[in-house]
């Protein structure tokens, strides 16, 4: 037992986001009679976390290597709008259009990661012209018009759209099913790909005499990560299944997870965070692997420009305000230390739900705008509070 407390106590920050989690849905289902955990809310709660969520997964790798990029918000806004009026004023089909927003963004990356990394100027200062930039370009792309419309459905679906259930189309309409058969399997697919992963995990440390949790610590984790995968998928499934959005981020995520744990290109980041120094004397570039982070960054900027566009199924001049804070915010919150050099893209995610999860439990109570913006800092605070103290406890 005292094995176990250690242990834990060591990796107190990858548990305490999730307990963190579980805190906040817990009271606001009492605080609002349970309407906070039906599958209508969860379902908004996980479509409104999409554009954040993915803005965070690209900001971690940015905090992670010690720099900040407080653009994203309008560069999401200012591609989103563009977005936008493509589609109004063309016929260019949605996947080119969601490409080359990407495509947009990578060029603002390479552009801010170049005066970052090539021009040794402050992350800082490039980042916060890049806001006043995008700021602008945000309000010339819809100054002439002011909101632009979005009616193409295809495009609308990538915020607003659910999962086609294929399972449930070919049951005979006698046989009613009430729930999205696809998103169960795919929720029941996920449990087994996260133990299964978890098992290689554990063969390859013992087989490296690596130090690993205990096996009773292990299990309990898998058990606990079933139930909580099964729990929001069946009440996902109860309702419309998985939506267009949820699923991005999930590929988003995988994508993101799998670089930083298993390439050297993610242990590459991980170097320049713990000591850029270091890094660049072992032979890292650190100049090629910072305009990479950036230019990721970009990338998913506009990609979450396009999720954001999609779910207001339109683009309006204040498109992108405070975006940039909320994701850094979810990265501090998800376990990413102020300090640079550690975090979890994973945890990130876990981060992004309790803010919006905070948000949106707050606005079921009917709590006003000012006291969130109050709530939402203090969370921001406590966080951070908790990396330094955490980080005291393994010196």
């Amino acid at each position: 037992m005292n094995e176990i407390f250690t242990i834990m106590k060591k990796n107190v920050k990858q548990y305490g986001m999730f307990i963190a989690l579980l805190a906040v849905m817990l009271f606001f289902t009492v605080t609002t009679g349970g309407t906070f955990l039906t599958s209508r809310n969860l379902s908004n709660l996980f479509d409104q976390t999409g554009y954040v969520a993915v803005l965070a997964i690209g900001m971690t790798l940015v905090l992670i290597i010690r720099q900040i990029d407080l653009s994203v918000g309008y560069a999401c806004g200012f591609i989103g709008a563009l977005a936008a009026l493509l589609m109004k004023n063309t016929g260019i089909p949605v996947f080119v259009i969601v490409i080359g927003a990407m495509a947009v963004g990578v060029l603002i990356g390479l552009y801010q990661g170049f005066l970052v990394a090539k021009c040794a100027v402050p992350a800082f200062v490039v980042t916060l012209a890049g806001m006043f930039i995008f700021r602008g370009a945000l309000l010339l792309v819809t100054g002439g018009i002011g909101t632009i419309i979005v009616k193409n459905p295809t495009f609308n679906a990538l915020g607003n759209g659910f999962i086609p259930d294929f399972f449930k189309h070919n049951v005979p309409s006698e046989i009613k099913i009430p729930f999205h058969v696809l998103t169960m399997i795919l929720g029941l697919a996920l449990v087994v790909f996260i133990i299964l992963t978890g098992i290689k995990d554990r063969k390859n440390r013992a087989k490296y005499n690596l130090q690993d949790t205990p096996f009773t610590l292990f299990v309990a984790k898998m058990i606990f990560m079933t139930i909580l995968i099964m729990f929001f998928t069946t009440k996902l499934a109860m309702y419309h299944g998985l939506s267009w959005t949820v699923v991005i981020v999930l590929v988003v995520l995988g994508i993101y997870a799998f670089m930083m744990d298993n390439t050297v290109l993610g242990r590459h980041i991980y170097a320049i965070g713990g000591n850029p120094e270091a890094a660049e004397l072992s032979g890292i570039n650190v100049q090629k692997i910072t305009m990479f982070v950036f230019c990721s960054m970009g990338a998913l900027a506009g990609l979450a420009g396009i999720l954001f566009t999609a779910r207001l199924q339109s683009a309006t001049p204040t498109a992108g305000n405070a975006f940039e804070m909320d994701a850094i915010a979810s990265c501090y919150v998800g376990g990413v230390s102020a300090a640079g050099g550690s975090g979890r893209v994973t945890g990130t995610i876990i981060g992004a739900l309790v803010m919006s999860a905070l948000t949106n439990g707050m606005n079921l109570m009917g709590i006003g705008i000012a006291y969130q913006y109050i709530v939402r800092g203090a969370i921001l605070i406590l966080a951070v509070l908790f990396d330094v103290r955490a980080r005291r406890m393994k010196v």
